[in-house]
């Protein structure tokens, strides 16, 4: 699950900067107006990260 939330976490960092970067204003309209779906992503995945590690700290530090 660790894995799973850092690719989320990438992803919607991902969706929130790229605008920043575009030269075309078509791709960075397109881009810019998924930023709820960014935001959905980044919250997502820092979820799935804290829920990986007190699944960990309960577990006595062991993988599933």
């Amino acid at each position: 699950m660790f894995e799973r939330g850092i690719l989320c976490i990438l992803i919607g960092a991902a969706v929130l900067v790229a605008p920043h970067f575009l030269s075309s204003p078509a791709w960075r309209e397109t881009i810019g107006g998924a930023y709820i779906v960014g935001w959905f992503a980044l919250v997502l995945g820092i979820a799935l990260v804290v829920v990986d590690l007190v699944q960990r700290m309960r577990s006595g530090g062991g993988r599933r």
